[in-house]
């Protein structure tokens, strides 16, 4: 006598489970890959120069555009150089990297980063990150003309930098 396979037999039989596993995982893995927004986040390079395009004492490049979940690596090219946030926005963790040793950020908050290498502040070695929208803006723009006083030669490297503001 022939027996008809039932619901249970079918979920039991191991080409069936296996096929099940199979297919869970792949939905989950695609399920996963939807979410984890790195996967899509660009790295931005910005060399730190003692001479560049715009003179001497510089990131190159001194403006960067970018979005959430970005990484900015900064590359000490030349010696003597390190990064310091001076402003971040509401949120994000400020930063202070070691004297010429590669430094990565996140950047985890839209708004603007305003950064400089402090032993060459004087000199006008200052950058900007823009984060998608610059909901700092007022803030950010009230430090960096501050800091603007300080400069003795680049000073117009500060407006430059928030005449590239979106």
């Amino acid at each position: 006598m022939l027996r008809t396979p039932t619901n249970r037999d079918m979920t039991t039989h191991p080409t069936h489970q296996y096929s099940l596993y199979r297919s869970l995982l792949g939905g989950l893995l695609l399920l996963c890959s939807l979410f984890a927004s790195p996967a899509w986040s660009t790295e931005h390079v910005v060399r730190m120069l003692n001479a560049g395009a715009d003179g001497s004492m510089v990131f190159e490049p001194a403006f960067v555009y970018a979005q959430v979940g970005d990484t900015v690596r900064f590359e000490p090219t030349s010696t003597g150089h390190f990064v310091r946030s001076l402003a971040v926005p509401d949120g994000a963790k400020p930063w202070l990297s070691e004297l010429d040793v590669p430094f990565v950020v996140t950047l985890s908050h839209q708004g603007l980063y305003f950064y400089n290498c402090p032993p060459h502040l004087m000199m006008g070695m200052v950058g900007l990150i823009q984060v998608a929208e610059a909901v700092n803006r007022s803030t950010a723009t009230a430090v960096m003309k501050s800091t603007q006083g300080r400069i003795y030669s680049h000073a117009a490297r500060v407006d430059s930098l928030l005449a590239l503001v979106r």
